[in-house]
């Protein structure tokens, strides 16, 4: 494994930028019910999660004639 330096300001960019993600991925998923209940279904097989191909697949078809 390579050993990479980051400077203190870029990596205290990097660290505040994921902590405000952070904050907002647990808004989106602490208050909304429906997405948690989705996440749990796709967890547990009940409903097949898409992967990024089968979006592709999908804009692909829908923009063919």
């Amino acid at each position: 494994m390579e050993t990479i330096n980051v400077g203190k300001s870029d990596f205290n960019k990097i660290l505040n930028t994921m902590g405000m993600l952070l904050d907002d991925f647990e808004k989106v998923f602490s208050k909304d019910e429906i997405v948690i209940q989705r996440m749990e279904e796709v967890k547990t097989g009940k409903v097949k999660g898409k992967s990024e191909e089968d979006y592709k697949e999908y804009l692909q078809k829908r923009t063919s004639p």
